[in-house]
């Protein structure tokens, strides 16, 4: 697969932190750890987060080429606890795409299993109806030529869910390399996550540069919370 790597900044961008969690802005291009070739990675910050023996420890992975909100568990409390909300869906996870189509609906729900393929060219997730379940709803944010702003809430987590969600329902995420057309960047973005833990974690995170002409050619507006934004503060 074509990967965008990202320059890992000196300081990590981070959206939330109490003595339990530290929620990361990362960078798209970047992955959350080294491959077998090794190279730039999220766990290059872990040292500068904790200074305990033990941890600090991903609570959750997202895509190298997905940007946005990743939360980092500092204790192995927080870390049970937090594997445990994804794990049993308790999870808020939004995420915003721009798509290249115009869905016909204003929203709707996704319900398609998902399975891993392989080949001598890589691997992919698909479509099967024998696969594991995979469900993401899905409304319109806003709507330009040819294009669409989507906010999409997966009910699971499986691997590329939200990227095969959209190429099976016509509307490739732009710049998708595997599922789409994989012009430019990926356009896809951890917008906010909310874990039920005591206290809360909360944390939202604004669009990297390469979606934002984009998201304004589809209504967008820098600093302006969205309807969803307003309902789910």
């Amino acid at each position: 697969m074509r990967r965008c790597m990202a320059a890992i900044p000196t300081d990590p961008p981070i959206l939330f932190r109490d003595q339990r969690y530290v929620v990361l802005d990362k960078p798209a291009g970047l992955p959350v750890h080294p491959g077998p070739r090794g190279g730039p990675s999220v766990e290059d910050w872990f040292g500068g987060l904790s200074r305990r023996k033990d941890g600090p420890w991903l609570a959750h992975r997202l895509d190298a080429d997905t940007a946005g909100c990743l939360v980092i568990a500092l204790r192995k409390a927080a870390l049970i606890a937090a594997q445990a909300a994804f794990a049993e869906g308790r999870a808020e996870k939004v995420y915003w795409a721009v798509v290249s189509g115009t869905p016909h609906e204003d929203g709707g729900t996704v319900d398609l299993p998902l399975a891993r393929r392989d080949s001598r060219m890589g691997w992919r997730m698909a479509t099967d109806p024998a696969g594991q379940a995979a469900v993401t709803d899905w409304l319109v944010l806003g709507r330009a030529d040819g294009l669409a702003w989507l906010e999409l809430r997966p009910h699971t987590g499986r691997t590329h869910q939200i990227r095969v969600h959209c190429a099976a329902l016509g509307w490739p995420i732009l710049g998708d390399p595997v599922y789409g057309s994989g012009a430019g960047s990926l356009h896809l973005l951890s917008r906010a996550i909310r874990l039920p833990v005591d206290p809360p974690l909360a944390a939202v995170a604004e669009p990297p540069s390469h979606m934002r002409a984009a998201l304004g050619a589809c209504g967008w507006v820098i600093g302006r919370a969205t309807r969803s934004d307003r309902k789910n503060s």
